[in-house]
């Protein structure tokens, strides 16, 4: 299935903070991490991930550190501010809300009395 990149770009800044709540990571870790929670419907690139994480970073809600893989390579690592982890609260609570009205519009709300005939 093909995810609209509206709605990959409203849930990209709540699923990446989430995905650092739990701990630190290299982007790599991150674009894997997304595609293993969505069942590999979610394939993010580097393209989309890095300037989203460098956004983050300016707002003061991710910060970075170099390190170094198991391989020897040099990685930058993310982990998640104070100032992140309020930003995920609000947006966990804005989602909540979406989410809660979809799920009444697809299972809840009531269906449109049928049209009678001779309406046009």
């Amino acid at each position: 299935m093909r995810i609209d990149k509206d709605l990959v770009a409203a849930s990209a800044t709540p699923l990446v903070l989430g995905i650092l709540e739990g701990e630190k990571m290299h982007g790599y870790a991150i674009i894997k991490r997304v595609s293993e929670l969505s069942g590999d419907e979610m394939q993010w690139t580097d393209g989309m991930l890095y300037p989203l994480l460098h956004r983050l970073e300016r707002l003061g809600y991710l910060r970075s550190s170099w390190g170094t893989s198991e391989a020897g390579r040099r990685r930058k690592d993310y982990a998640i501010t104070e100032a992140g982890r309020a930003a995920l609260a609000e947006r966990r609570g804005q989602w909540d809300v979406v989410a809660a009205a979809l799920r009444q519009v697809w299972h809840t709300a009531q269906r449109p009395p049928a049209m009678e005939t001779g309406w046009a």
